[in-house]
């Protein structure tokens, strides 16, 4: 696990701002450092040593003759059955590193290398003889790679703070972005908040020659259910798959652990890993914050060391500025901070650990894919439903009310992803200024229509896949780990595990028979059946246990008057007053203190991008 960085070379000191550019994320890749400049090109690479940890691993590589040279981020699982195909080809090798497999691998089979590839990644080659850049992003997006063109300068990294000490980097906000995100609570596009500066889309690659810029598509997710096999079938081949993608993602010259919740994805990962470490962290004592108890009595169960932290309000406020940099975007998502300190603290203690993120988008996890088709109500015809979902949406909102809103709208029209902060009328109302931010509805649409012959279950699975994962949970997952100098790995998000999970049918992803124990398990249904035949007896239960994922009581600090009174004074400053109107953002904050509305979450979006702002736009990157 690296940090990349680089551009096309037209200034003459190149190498001291290559230099620069790398110190920004030294944090990517403490272990080593490596650049390569020329006329054309400059490349930088932070290393963390996890694969022939030996200097021969450090970056760039070179191919043989030394007319491409690479810089890549990530890890490639199945690089040594790649290697042997291209040994047998007549490749000759230098090191022992999956790195040089990809080079090698490009050099042989060009585009069509990135099919073959198993793992997560994001890398870069540069053809000295044909002056051509190719980049590439691994299939979910779990590594990141951002690019820009300013000023007859095309650059590229792992991280957008990589780019500001260059001398053409021209910083300012993107407008649309902000509105964006105060509807999805990240940014939902391609864009960032740094106007012109783009994400590389996962499963894309990009080719830069001659200042022109293409991108293409080269993988995306096909459901297709298979109705042939049983149930019991289909929980082996879960079975058996994710045991062999857990292998793979366990090899490393350095030790692994895993992060464990209370929850199904984790636990299961953890069981059936058999690394020696496990790592929880928590808040307070109540339960429904807490999952450290839990987590210790299960490793305990499985036989493995449990190490854990209480994070304290002090430190998770304290943390903020320092979050809100790592992440290079505003995230809203208040277990950020939380999957920081686990990060945290397992980096004390090795520099590899396994996750769950993945599990409820590949299988069907979120508790909002059991709502399509679920009720009765769901039973009379769509003309009724509409008629009295467009008269209740004329109510004020409350939870009763809202059901009857939501269900007299088609999936495309209500579902955005598993966050819906301020509507368009509502973030109009709240913002200042005027953007050209398209109604959200225009951002899903394209990804609802390639699977508009599916079932909504299936169309809410493809839309949050693409959007919800790649923008919030992997991009929180990158930068909280890196920022800790930790390589964070997901075997569920495996391109093996993900074409399984296409064939399985709806009704094995989302069931809605409560009628006996084997089947109260509205969503993941397989999978969880598959985690409670792979986990141990003392520690089954916890395949019908309700996750919690990283619970953080925002909800509560906002009604106290020291956390209060620090959102206030952000609400009501110059800052904000630049792009809000102070009236109905103060109105949100004193209502969730005064009981009238659970606004936190709002609030938290609001407060989010403002500390970001202070930081990137106030004090220039420093927090």
């Amino acid at each position: 696990m690296c940090g990349i960085v680089g551009f096309t070379n037209d200034i003459e000191n190149a190498g001291a701002v290559i230099g620069e550019m790398m110190d920004r994320i030294r944090h990517r890749g403490p272990d080593a450092e490596g650049k390569y400049v020329d006329a054309d090109i400059a490349l930088g690479h932070r290393r963390l040593s996890i694969i022939d940890v030996s200097s021969q691993g450090d970056q760039p590589i070179f191919n043989e003759d030394e007319s491409l040279v690479i810089v890549f981020n990530g890890e490639i699982y199945n690089y040594r059955s790649i290697r042997e195909k291209l040994e047998a080809a007549g490749h000759t090798f230098r090191t022992n590193t999956d790195t040089e497999v990809l080079i090698h691998g490009y050099e042989e089979y060009g585009e069509k290398l990135l099919a073959m590839l198993r793992g997560m990644f994001s890398f870069v080659i540069w053809n000295k003889n044909t002056r051509e850049l190719f980049g590439a992003r691994d299939f979910f997006g779990i590594k990141p790679m951002y690019y820009a063109e300013m000023k007859g300068t095309f650059m590229f990294g792992s991280e957008i703070k990589s780019f500001l000490p260059h001398p053409s980097f021209e910083k300012e906000l993107n407008t649309s972005a902000l509105e964006n995100y105060l509807t999805f609570q990240y940014s939902p596009t391609n864009e960032t908040f740094f106007k012109n500066v783009y994400k590389l889309p996962p499963a894309h690659y990009f080719k830069y020659k001659d200042g022109k810029l293409s991108v293409k598509r080269y993988w995306d997710v096909h459901f297709r259910a298979d109705g042939k096999p049983s149930l019991d079938e289909w929980v082996d081949r879960i079975s058996d798959t994710f045991h062999d993608s857990v292998e793979a993602h366990k090899i490393a010259d350095v030790e692994v652990g895993s992060f464990l919740s209370s929850g199904v994805d984790s636990s299961y990962v953890a069981a059936i890993a058999d690394v020696d470490k496990t790592f929880t962290v928590g808040f307070g004592k109540d339960e429904k914050y807490n999952e450290i108890g839990w987590a210790k009595n299960f490793s305990k169960a499985i036989g493995k060391e449990n190490t854990s932290k209480v994070i304290t309000p002090e430190e998770y406020w304290g943390s903020l500025s320092k979050i809100q940099y790592h992440m290079d975007e505003p995230l809203a998502d208040p277990s950020a901070v939380a999957l920081y300190f686990v990060c945290n603290i397992a980096s004390e203690k090795l520099k590899v650990v396994l996750s769950g993120e993945g599990a409820d988008e590949i299988f069907g996890g979120y508790n909002v894919y059991s709502d399509p088709d679920g009720t009765l109500y769901d039973k009379l015809p769509r003309v009724i439903r509409r008629g009295i979902g467009a008269a209740a949406s004329k109510l004020p909102a409350k939870r009763g009310v809202n059901f009857f809103v939501r269900k007299g709208k088609d999936v495309e029209e209500r579902f955005i992803g598993n966050a819906y902060m301020f509507t368009p009328e509502q973030r109009k109302e709240l913002l200042r200024i005027e953007t050209d931010a398209p109604d959200p509805i225009e951002i899903t649409k394209p990804y609802f229509e390639r699977v508009q012959n599916k079932d909504d279950v299936t169309k809410m699975q493809y839309l949050d896949l693409h959007l919800w994962m790649a923008g919030d949970i992997l991009l929180k997952a990158d930068k909280m780990s890196m920022a800790n100098s930790l390589e964070l790995r997901v075997p569920f998000l495996d391109k093996e595990v993900m074409r399984l999970a296409e064939q399985i049918p709806t009704k094995y992803r989302v069931t809605h028979d409560k009628g006996t124990d084997e089947t109260k398990y509205i969503t993941k249904y397989a999978m969880r059946l598959a985690a409670r035949k792979d986990t141990p007896k003392e520690s089954a239960k916890t395949a019908a246990k309700k996750k919690l994922g990283f619970p953080v009581p925002i909800r509560v600090w906002l009604k106290e008057d020291k956390y209060y009174s620090i959102v206030r004074s952000a609400f009501e400053s110059e800052s904000a007053a630049k792009y809000f109107n102070t009236e109905p953002l103060v109105r949100l904050l004193d209502d969730h203190k005064n009981g009238k509305a659970d606004n936190s979450r709002k609030i938290w979006t609001v407060f989010s991008f403002l500390i970001w702002y202070k930081v990137y736009f106030e004090n220039n990157g420093a927090y």
